[in-house]
Formats: C-alpha cells, structure tokens, sequence
C-alpha cells in the first residue's frame, strides 16, 4: 500500500507539472506533448485504480487518436511553430483570480458533500472482461457510430485543409 502511494505521488506530479507546462508555454507543439504527457499520466492512474480498460481506453483513444488529431491539426493549419511574444492577455491576473475562486468553491463543495464519508470497499468488482463484453454486446450500435463520427470528423478536416 505504501509503494501505491508513492508512485500516485510522482504520477500525480508528473500530471500538475505537465498541465501547468501545457498552459503556460509559448510553442504550440510543447504544448500538444505536454498534454501527451497529462493524458499518459492519467492513465498509468488509471493502471494504479487497478481499471485497466480505462486505461487502455485513455492511451488507444486519447493518445492515439485525439492527440495525433491534433497534431495533423496543428501541421495542416500551419499555426506559429516557434514561440510567440503575445500569447497571454492583459486580463490573466483576473482570469486567475476566476480559476482559483472556482477550484475553492468545487473544493469547498466537495468537502462539504463528502468530507467525512468513507469509500465503500466492499461493492462490487467488474473486470475489463465484463466491461469489454457489454460495450461490444448491449452498446455496439453507439459505438459503431461514434467511429464513424470520428472518420467523418477526420475526412471533413482533410477536406477542409487541402489546397485545391
């Protein structure tokens, strides 16, 4: 239990170091490998919850398909590649203000719903076998859609990024 902890410790910040790089730097490309490196750490949390198919999803579907998505999205725009002298508004100091008194209130919130409550560890226990069964038995249909969506999504941004 101890060794779980720790290494939620260096994962978890791994993950805050990187979003605060993703935010704050000037470059496009480090920031789009920044968010690579949140959603990798995110997913070896997922690995230490023991919900190894939602880790698996975070890494096939996230890394692999949104992020490279992006990427094509960056290349094909043609956005600023090197760093940028005006990336951050006059209004930050204000906008920061806004963001912590937001994570207060949701911290506050969350204190006050589930301050004191204990996680039930007696429920029951699904593994990736059963959730992989019911996603391709009872939600094929949705699922099939999604990709489809997804392709159509893709297609449509090629189209729209070529030159004629």
């Amino acid at each position: 239990m101890v060794a779980q902890n720790i290494f939620f410790g260096i994962l978890a910040a791994v993950v805050v170091v990187s979003a605060l790089r993703m935010v704050t730097t000037k470059n496009i490309v480090h920031a789009a490998l920044y968010l690579v490196a949140v959603l990798a750490g995110l997913g070896a949390l997922y690995v230490l919850l023991t919900a190894e198919f939602v880790a698996t999803t975070q890494v096939l579907v996230y890394i692999g398909a949104v992020m490279v998505l992006f990427l094509f999205g960056i290349m094909l725009t043609k956005a600023p590649l090197g760093d940028m002298m005006q990336m951050t508004g006059k209004q930050w100091p204000i906008a920061a203000l806004v963001a912590l008194l937001l994570g207060g209130v949701t911290v506050y919130a969350l204190l006050d719903r589930f301050g004191s409550d204990r996680l039930v560890m007696d429920g029951p226990v699904y593994k990736t076998a059963d959730v992989s069964d019911e996603v391709f038995s009872t939600y094929i249909i949705p699922f099939e859609a999604v990709s489809v969506l997804l392709l159509a999504a893709l297609i449509g941004a090629i189209v729209l990024a070529r030159k004629d």
